[in-house]
């Protein structure tokens, strides 16, 4: 009987470290001082920073759901790290804190190196967006688990901050302002009836013209990433919420204390071309639930500090918290 190897069952020691030394320039652009050492140890390091009275640590972990299909399918591979990371750094600034570093498990069928080093390429572009430092990953090569070219991502990213600035309910009141962060687009989630309206229902395909461009680009818009405007604001914000899956009606009421309830007034947002075009398919309340519709972000602030916090971002108003049962109502 012949011998069998390592390769012969799929997995390509040789191609994985091949893969670590094209990856290590992206990593190292990432750097910041804290970091200790660099790629190849069996952990990262990171020295905390000083000046915080009481620092707490979080974390905070995600995928890019089925974003990913549409990049296997299109071979387009550059943009989905970047939203790796935001959905995980826009989480860390809902408690107040600032990132840190960040690490990522990748696994595939078959390690195909210059797809790998364009998602790496991605990742790394969103850690130098959210101001935060790569020092690990996992590369698992799974053939049997994964067919063909399909793949899955998985991030983690550490954050500080001072223990008595987390808790952000004790500064939301009835009065406050809602202004919303636009999105980018989709970002990262319903993707899944993205797919389903597009090219099932629809029979489009990707190099059809939407908004001006192929729709595969208007799908594949990266996250928006909004630690760098949380810094500049952080002083004039009560509270913040990143709209993911659920929408503002589900994920809005998570910075509400109970007894206030916030009025956002649907005619107020600026709803982009993609939800839109989708709505025309897909009953409102369903958009609602599933999708930012435009919002990325939603920032609480007293009235007094409203004009600073236009004045430095591209926010608007779209809404106010009045007294009420603890949810979020669109009207």
């Amino acid at each position: 009987m012949s011998t069998v190897s390592y390769k012969d069952a799929g997995v390509d020691i040789d191609a994985g470290n091949q893969f670590v030394e094209n990856i290590k320039p992206l990593v190292k652009s990432t750097f910041d001082k804290n970091v200790i050492g660099g790629i190849g140890s069996f952990a990262g390091a990171y020295e905390l920073p000083s000046g915080y009275q009481k620092p707490v640590i979080l974390g905070a972990t995600d995928g890019v759901g089925t974003k990913l299909k549409l990049a296997i399918d299109s071979g387009i591979y550059d943009t989905v790290g970047i939203d790796l990371v935001a959905m995980c750094a826009n989480d860390l600034i809902c408690n107040f804190g600032t990132p840190l570093f960040f690490l990522d498990y990748y696994a595939m069928s078959k390690l195909e190196i210059d797809a790998a080093v364009s998602i790496v390429k991605g990742i790394a572009e969103g850690c130098i967006q959210a101001e935060c430092s790569l020092i690990g990953g996992e590369t698992a090569e799974m053939p049997g688990m994964y067919h063909s070219k399909d793949f899955d991502l998985a991030g983690f990213a550490v954050g500080i901050a001072e223990k008595d600035e987390m808790n952000r309910l004790p500064h939301v009141k009835a009065g406050d302002i809602l202004i919303a962060l636009p999105s980018s687009g989709v970002h990262s989630n319903g993707f899944s009836l993205v797919r389903k309206l597009f090219f099932d229902k629809l029979g489009y395909t990707f190099d059809t013209e939407f908004d001006g461009k192929p729709l595969i680009e208007t799908l594949l818009t990266p996250t928006r990433i909004y630690v760098k405007l949380f810094k500049t604001l952080k002083s004039k914000i009560n509270a913040l919420a990143h709209i993911t899956g659920g929408g503002i009606v589900e994920n809005l009421p998570r910075v509400l204390p109970e007894g206030l309830q916030a009025h956002v007034y649907k005619s107020k947002i600026k709803t982009l071309p993609v939800f839109n075009f989708m709505s025309q398919y897909v009953e409102e309340s369903e958009m609602h639930r599933t999708f930012n519709m435009g919002v990325g972000m939603i920032l609480v602030v007293s009235p007094e500090n409203v004009n600073d916090v236009l004045a430095n971002s591209d926010g608007y108003i779209i809404g106010e918290l009045k007294a009420g049962e603890r949810s979020a109502i669109m009207l």
